[in-house]
């Protein structure tokens, strides 16, 4: 268990905060779909998407894990083209 937690603290707070930040997105999600009364994804989905990602890609680089780098890296692609959909369409 020791071989864990090898890392400086600073490491450990990035890859938590990111996963925090991650998972809000379900629960801003659902609470937005609810109180409309139809599935709803706001804009700060995506922002939560793209911040976490962020958090846990450079997270993944820190523990040289290339299967949960490519994994976050490619979702960071859709969440940034999503979130550039949400506000071209908010301008439209």
């Amino acid at each position: 268990m020791n071989e864990w937690f090898r890392s400086p603290a600073g490491w450990y707070v990035l890859g938590f905060g990111g996963q925090l930040i991650f998972s809000s997105r379900f629960l801003l999600q659902w609470v937005a779909s609810e109180r409309a009364r139809r599935v709803v994804i706001p804009e700060t989905f995506w922002i939560l998407s793209l911040a976490g990602g962020i958090a846990l890609f450079l997270y993944a680089i820190h523990k040289r894990d290339p299967v949960f780098a490519i994994g976050q890296a490619s979702g960071l692609i859709v969440y940034s083209r999503n979130l550039a959909l949400h506000r071209h369409s908010q301008l439209a």
